[in-house]
């Protein structure tokens, strides 16, 4: 039986994670810290309360599971302040300890999330290989050491380790300042959506399809860093653009009335070699697609 510890569980990668673990025949545990668990998921969901940045918190709770997987999803995420947070290096000493522990308890694979944010974002297309690592942020480079680290260790223990890297997110359950939720959000409300000019080309990924990706991934034998993206450039003003015309709203997006943000990047995409050719993943949703079930999950949240 394979038994899977998902950490971050209530989050917003983790929450779309935990349906298709269960789909693909895992016993599904996850951690909860203070938040009452999600329900309506599954009966088959194994719910444990605990404080992974708490001393001790982790082998209690691994050696009690005996996990043979774990993705690790756990981190400090809050919008707007996670970036330069002295919190990302608490992270990484927790994702060390849990390697450790998962390790000593006997587990068989360990997958988990790093970020886009690694890669020295002058080079704008991204691959596995190729692309150097220089990032910009203490978020990125808490990614970046760690998993150097983790591989590492990974290596020592003969544990297989793969680290699947996230670029730019939407869909249902996303925190609602941030850009694709908030311009639908105001949109829906009949109030203006204030944007920069939005010349910025990203890669979007539907969140359900990153969270299929990682449980691909987690059921693969692929290991080392995967970009776990569309692959996809789009313009953030394409993309909010596309939710405009989607709610004929158009009159009420306002490009330009933002700054732009110091120092970033005009381009940051990802290459999908390894996800589509190795992982053997393909999202189902393209841009429009998502962006059109995102609203329509907004319109539902907003009316109860």
């Amino acid at each position: 039986m394979k038994r899977v510890l998902i950490t971050g569980a209530t989050g917003f990668i983790g929450r779309h994670a935990l349906r298709k673990l269960i789909d693909g025949g895992y016993e599904v545990h996850a951690i909860h810290k203070k938040n009452t668990p999600l329900s309506g998921i599954s009966e088959k969901l194994n719910w444990h309360q605990c404080d992974l940045l708490r001393p001790n918190a982790i082998p209690t709770l691994v050696a009690s599971i005996r996990p043979t997987h774990l993705l690790h999803f756990g981190w400090y995420t809050e919008p707007g302040k996670y970036l330069e947070s002295q919190h990302n290096t608490d992270w990484v000493r927790v994702s060390i300890q849990l390697m450790s522990e998962f390790a000593s308890n006997g587990g068989e694979r360990f997958v988990a999330a790093g970020t886009c944010f690694e890669y020295d974002d002058q080079f704008g297309y991204c691959r596995e290989d190729m692309t150097p690592l220089a990032p910009a942020s203490l978020y990125g480079h808490c990614k970046n050491s760690l998993r150097s680290i983790l591989q590492s260790q990974a290596k020592n223990y003969k544990l297989p380790f793969a680290w699947g890297r996230i670029f730019f997110l939407y869909g249902p359950h996303e925190h609602p300042s941030r850009l694709v939720s908030s311009v639908i959000k105001s949109l829906l409300q009949g109030e203006q959506a204030k944007c920069s000019a939005g010349t910025q080309v990203r890669d979007f990924m539907h969140v359900a399809d990153v969270a299929a990706g990682f449980t691909a991934l987690l059921d693969s034998a692929v290991e080392g860093p995967v970009n776990i993206c569309s692959g996809q450039a789009a313009t953030i003003r394409d993309v909010v653009s596309t939710v405009a015309e989607y709610l004929n709203s158009t009159e009420l997006l306002k490009m330009g009335a933002l700054p732009m943000r110091a120092n970033e990047p005009p381009l940051l995409v990802g290459k999908t070699d390894r996800l589509r050719n190795e992982v053997d993943f393909t999202p189902q949703f393209d841009l429009s697609t998502g962006l059109a079930d995102t609203i329509e999950w907004w319109r539902s949240e907003l009316q109860t």
